[in-house]
């Protein structure tokens, strides 16, 4: 632990082990993604996915590895158990800070598949992360504002349809999907903007989630409810790599799954995704007061169980 070194310092050790760690195996993982790329057949694929996927995994714990080495950050966590590294899963999380991230990827990391993450479209041009993402099968979605979905309403469905894509890409083997339903990152400003009916959330989106449980609801064993606290404030990555988070308070949730999404035509039936987001209103009502009393609980913490 190196907590004794100066925050900038801890911040710069941080960093370069981040870099050496993602440049190391993003090599090995464009390699395979390479050959998948040239010979686009269903059994290379059947046999390069897997390798793909377990170099992510190695990839994730050098970074547990180097948050162990420098961050002093207490964690707070709860739910851990029962879950199956083999299973299927459908993981939704509030989401307020990059930090989110690394959170969910230290916790879950090998204790499911990994996570397959719905990204902004943007993202798919962050230096070598971007192309990862891609090699990986990562969806990118494309946000278009209400005014342009005004003038444009065949656009209304091409997240939906590149989620669809997304799916029949996620059958081929165990996989956890994960998918922040409110679509970016909280502030009070977004929040009044939207006229959110929550305190510490957004309003949380349904239609690529819909479609998720529509392609693959039946492989999945639950729904991870995930719900992230920074009882000091919301850190920026940079604080986060400071060592400045004195504590993270985590607390997850296996819901049951309800067996009438599975069957739901989300691409069609707006009444499918009204089903859906009603669900998930409830499921964000019970987050906004789990959040409201995580912030108020006097401080009690404990450390998660050792994560690879």
């Amino acid at each position: 632990m190196l907590a004794f070194l100066p925050p900038v310092v801890r911040a710069a050790v941080a960093v370069s082990l981040l870099a050496v760690n993602t440049l190391f195996w993003c090599g090995l993982l464009f390699l395979f993604a390479l050959v998948k790329l040239l010979l686009p057949f269903e059994r290379v694929r059947a046999a390069i996915d897997p390798l793909l996927n377990s170099i992510a995994t190695r990839w994730i714990a050098g970074n547990n590895a180097w948050m162990r080495l420098t961050q002093p950050t207490v964690w707070d966590v709860e739910g851990l158990e029962g879950i199956d590294p083999r299973g299927w899963y459908l993981v939704s999380c509030n989401h307020q800070s990059w930090v989110d991230i690394f959170v969910l990827q230290r916790l879950l990391n090998r204790r499911i598949p990994l996570m397959k993450f719905f990204l902004k479209y943007e993202l798919i041009y962050v230096p070598v992360m971007g192309l990862a993402w891609w090699a990986l099968d990562f969806p990118f979605m494309r946000r278009h504002s209400d005014r342009y979905l005004r003038k444009h309403p065949e656009k209304r469905l091409e997240d939906l349809e590149t989620t669809r894509r997304a799916c029949e890409k996620f059958a081929r083997l165990p996989t956890s999907v994960m998918n922040f339903v409110e679509g970016t990152r909280f502030t009070p400003q977004k929040r009044d903007a939207q006229r959110s009916p929550y305190r510490h959330l957004l309003k949380p989106k349904s239609g690529a989630l819909a479609l998720t449980l529509n392609a693959l609801g039946e492989r999945f064993e639950s729904l991870i409810d995930v719900t992230i606290v920074y009882p000091g404030g919301v850190p920026t990555f940079w604080q986060f790599l400071r060592g400045d988070v004195e504590r993270i308070v985590v607390r997850m949730t296996r819901r049951p799954i309800p067996v009438e999404f599975f069957h739901a035509d989300a691409m069609t039936d707006s009444r499918a995704r009204k089903r859906v987001q009603a669900w998930l209103h409830e499921i964000w009502q019970e987050k906004d007061r789990r959040i409201d009393a995580l912030l108020q609980a006097p401080q009690a913490p404990q450390r998660e169980a050792a994560v690879a």
